[in-house]
């Protein structure tokens, strides 16, 4: 009896410390994304997040479609820039909305070093090789898939 009370134990200061642990990781990871500025005034484009760290960023936002300005089949262009005003990547989004007054929503994914600002047009066309980004942020499932199995390799 006691040697399974042991092995409880042992269980729960092993769920205990993967909770903590999960905690601290979310945490510090969002702590270290800072705001990065536009350059712009497309009235069309709106941002609702930009942020980078040291060597990656997200950002989020909205396209509306208007009567005047019928934006589909046309991109969203975002140029990157460094703290010295170097443009350090360009990123196409298609505008896919096909009614005059919808809105699409985007979410971008990227690597590159030092991104302190960016500049949002509307392009008819890729003009520009654009980087390679990130397809999409990684949900708790897959961290937890991707964690529980290296733990199986190490042990």
């Amino acid at each position: 009896m006691d040697r399974l009370k042991t092995f409880l134990k042992y269980a729960i200061w092993i769920v205990l410390f993967f909770i903590l642990s999960e905690f601290l990781i979310n945490v510090s990871l969002n702590a270290t994304y800072k705001n990065i500025k536009r350059r712009d005034d497309t009235k069309q484009v709106q941002i609702i997040q930009a942020q980078a760290t040291l060597v990656n960023g997200r950002i989020k936002g909205t396209i509306t479609n208007s009567e005047e300005d019928y934006l589909t089949g046309k991109y969203v262009r975002i140029d990157f820039y460094s703290k010295r005003d170097n443009k350090v990547g360009t990123k196409y989004i298609p505008i896919e909305t096909t009614q005059a007054t919808k809105t699409q929503e985007f979410n971008t994914y990227f690597e590159l070093n030092e991104v302190t600002s960016y500049e949002v047009s509307i392009v008819e066309e890729k003009t520009v090789d654009e980087i390679k980004f990130i397809e999409k942020e990684w949900t708790k499932a897959q961290i937890f898939t991707v964690t529980l199995f290296t733990m199986m390799m190490i042990l």
